[in-house]
């Protein structure tokens, strides 16, 4: 049992019926419960939440179950919501934790065990390895109580005063919203009412399955909401992924603003228009406008692997003024400790709204003041041995050209990240859990990214003789 309950970057996931299973979700809740009983300060209660994935619910109740079995207080939502809506009620209530059966932007067939520590943010590795060590544990099944309750105003009223709500209320955009059918729903939607904004969600009605797709919010996933933006002829299309803790932006024109572009131009309103300070955090596979614009304003900076609980373990330590990852995580720590898309497309709004400016504008005058970038992202499936040989062959023996440019160094922090010149950079990183070797590339240029990926593929084929896909 224990040994096919493994947390990797943000919990515990696997396949409906194969390892994620009834009796598993007990044995990881026991773990979590014999954790949360020390936590010391907080209220010993739980907050539990779930998504909308199959079953999702079951399986909540049966964690939560557990945890009122060892005598925890424990608070379930009544409905599938966002996962940085139990990390913010957890802190609000000031409990021990929270728990969230999801699988965020994971395949359906997929769930789900996050958990939240008191301080409202993602379990750290310091925690998820005394979870771990308890996952031997016979799971109490006793008569607690369990409270059920409704979403409440405070998170939502939390973020309105994060922006400024009334400019954005009198700003008449037109905005296309895109919850994946996940937990997201019509947020969005509804917090936007009585304002002058227009507001059309598309895929807000929950489905298990997704209609289909893996509920990430980036292409191909997100081309029904670029085809949406145009048809209406909307300002900015807005997406968030299953649990609604990642993020997609999608510009007038319905093409992609990927995640890079996106925290650059967040961290020039929040530190230009907002007037915050703070330092930076980025995982390695962000962007090099990042360093570049934190760089001429002066401000620290952090590079740390990949995952967002290693931003929100560096938000517990020193005040971070914005923070981000490739895939759509993106916080602040004067929210959470935590990555919120719900938070972050309203905060993006709130630029729109202070520019009076379009998302292809934006991005043009930043690339006019701090270089241009484009970037790509594939996800190759080949077996981890050879994703593992991949990386391995960088670190112990890389060439002296890459893609008509010369190799700079190797970066081994996660992965190995190739830095070559011209402005460019790739990353090799195969998965600790799947077959899923990832490859990330930025380039000043969407030919010099065609031109290094192409090289990329061609250098991984070495090493998988049935072929990439």
């Amino acid at each position: 049992m224990s040994s096919v309950i493994k947390f990797g970057t943000d919990g515990w996931r696997g396949v409906i019926a194969d390892t994620f299973t009834f009796e598993n979700v007990r044995y990881a809740a026991q773990a979590t419960a014999e954790y949360f009983k020390t936590v010391k300060g907080p209220e010993p209660a739980v907050f539990v939440g779930y998504d909308v994935r199959f079953q999702s619910k079951t399986f909540a109740r049966i964690a939560a179950e557990v945890l009122a079995g060892n005598g925890l207080r424990v608070v379930m939502m009544d409905r599938p919501y966002t996962t940085p809506y139990v990390s913010f009620e957890v802190h609000r209530r000031k409990f021990a934790g929270g728990v969230v059966i999801t699988a965020s932007h994971n395949p359906p067939i997929f769930n789900g065990f996050k958990v939240k520590a008191h301080f409202g943010g993602s379990a750290t590795p310091s925690i998820t390895a005394q979870i771990e060590s308890k996952l031997g544990m016979k799971p109490v099944l006793g008569e607690g109580k369990i409270e059920t309750v409704a979403p409440e105003n405070f998170y939502l009223d939390h973020l309105k005063s994060l922006v400024d709500f009334d400019r954005i209320s009198k700003s008449k955009l037109k905005i296309v919203v895109d919850s994946m059918h996940g937990s997201g729903g019509f947020i969005l939607e509804q917090l936007l009412q009585g304002t002058s904004c227009t507001v059309q969600t598309i895929r807000g009605n929950p489905d298990p399955l997704f209609g289909g797709i893996n509920p990430e919010p980036m292409m191909p996933q997100l081309k029904p909401l670029g085809e949406a933006v145009r048809q209406t002829g909307s300002h900015v299309g807005l997406a968030t992924d299953g649990d609604a803790d990642r993020l997609g932006i999608v510009d007038e024109t319905g093409e992609y603003v990927n995640t890079l572009q996106t925290l650059s131009l967040l961290l020039l309103h929040v530190y230009r228009n907002k007037g915050w300070r703070g330092a930076v955090a980025r995982t390695v596979s962000q962007s090099l406008l990042v360093p570049r614009i934190a760089s001429s304003f002066g401000l620290k900076q952090y590079e740390v692997p990949i995952g967002f609980k290693n931003i929100g373990e560096l938000m517990l330590e020193t005040e971070i003024l914005i923070g981000g990852e490739e895939s759509g995580g993106v916080g602040l720590s004067r929210h959470l400790p935590e990555r919120d898309g719900i938070f972050i497309n309203l905060l993006f709004l709130d630029l729109l709204a202070a520019s009076g400016k379009t998302p292809t504008q934006l991005i043009r005058e930043m690339w006019n003041e701090f270089g241009e970038f484009h970037f790509d992202r594939r996800d190759l499936h080949v077996p981890i041995e050879a994703g593992q040989a991949v990386v391995e062959r960088w670190k112990a023996d890389p060439p002296a050209t890459f893609a008509g440019r010369r190799v700079q160094e190797i970066g081994s922090m996660d992965g190995s990240k190739v830095f070559l010149d011209k402005d460019s950079w790739i990353l090799f990183r195969q998965s600790g859990t799947e077959p899923l070797l990832r490859v990330y590339c930025e380039a000043p240029t969407k030919a010099g990214v065609r031109e290094i990926m192409n090289a990329g593929l061609k250098f991984v084929e070495q090493f998988t003789p049935a072929g990439v896909s």
